[in-house]
């Protein structure tokens, strides 16, 4: 079925939101990508989790998830797949970036067809590239999914090949952070890491699922800075989000790399996993 764009802005019908408003004058809120699969949102109380962290954080009013949730069972319809774009800023409240203490917040909630990504991409691994922007380090804001993404954004115009599926992102120290959609593990020693996100980047829905599950198999994780040569003389490396599950990456410019097993076994375990429509409509 093919999915039609359509948008909704506090609960109405329509694309329009006042100039005033601080997310677009200032990056003022935060967003979640969710993934419709037979018609239902995946993993929603984890998304309203971290919906709800990084509105706590900015210090922005949270919608409860019920209304959130009527919504976008609203939007979603008929559709089987696709994608929703649920976006909270701060509303409207004058010039100047003082907090106002009247701001209403705006919701915004966006239904997109969803990415024809190449079976290959999951199934061959992908290849990638080092960006040569750096991620900034703040502790205020990493972790959460705020609504400035200009880091992403310069580092998304630097390649144009088709053939290079992500680019990975360093913080000023030169550690390895995330991609600019997606979070990074790496494997090293049969040990599984992934970058600390306390100073920058997105703490991911799926990077959690993914730890949660090498746990419960015994497996070996870790949450740590990752050094670009640790990167580097990884045995496997893989990219995760909400979107994709799980991309092998099988080059980093001229360094390469095998699918693995960890990296198997836990693309096995993702698919297998009964965490996709759990919390719906709860």
């Amino acid at each position: 079925m093919t999915v039609t764009t359509a948008t909704l802005v506090n609960g109405k019908p329509g694309n329009v939101i006042p100039v005033s408003d601080r997310g677009l004058l200032y990056g003022d809120g935060v967003f979640e990508t969710i993934a419709i699969r037979d018609g239902r949102p995946q993993h929603w109380p984890r998304h309203m989790q971290r919906l709800q962290a990084g509105c706590a954080r900015l210090g922005i009013q949270p919608f409860a998830s019920a209304l959130l949730a009527a919504e976008a069972e609203s939007i979603i319809n008929t559709t089987g797949r696709g994608v929703i774009k649920l976006i909270v800023t701060r509303g409207s409240g004058g010039r100047g970036y003082r907090v106002p203490e009247s701001a209403g917040c705006t919701r915004i909630m966006q239904l997109h067809p969803w990415p024809e990504y190449p079976a290959a991409c999951s199934q061959e691994g992908v290849r990638t590239r080092l960006c040569k922007i750096r991620l900034g380090r703040n502790p205020a804001l990493a972790g959460i999914k705020h609504l400035n993404r200009l880091e992403q954004v310069l580092a998304r115009q630097e390649w144009n090949d088709a053939d290079i599926r992500e680019g990975l992102l360093l913080d000023t120290d030169g550690n390895l952070v995330e991609g600019t959609m997606s979070n990074v593990f790496i494997v090293s020693g049969g040990v599984l890491m992934t970058p600390d996100l306390s100073q920058c980047g997105v703490a991911g829905i799926m990077r959690t699922l993914v730890l949660e599950l090498a746990e419960q198999q015994g497996l070996d994780t870790r949450v740590a800075p990752v050094s670009r040569e640790a990167l580097v003389l990884a045995d496997e490396v893989f990219l995760t989000n909400t979107l994709i599950g799980i991309w092998p990456v099988i080059a980093l410019g001229d360094t390469s790399w095998r699918t693995g097993g960890i990296t198997l076994q836990l693309q096995e375990l993702l698919s297998n996993s009964s965490d996709y429509d759990s919390g719906w409509r709860e």
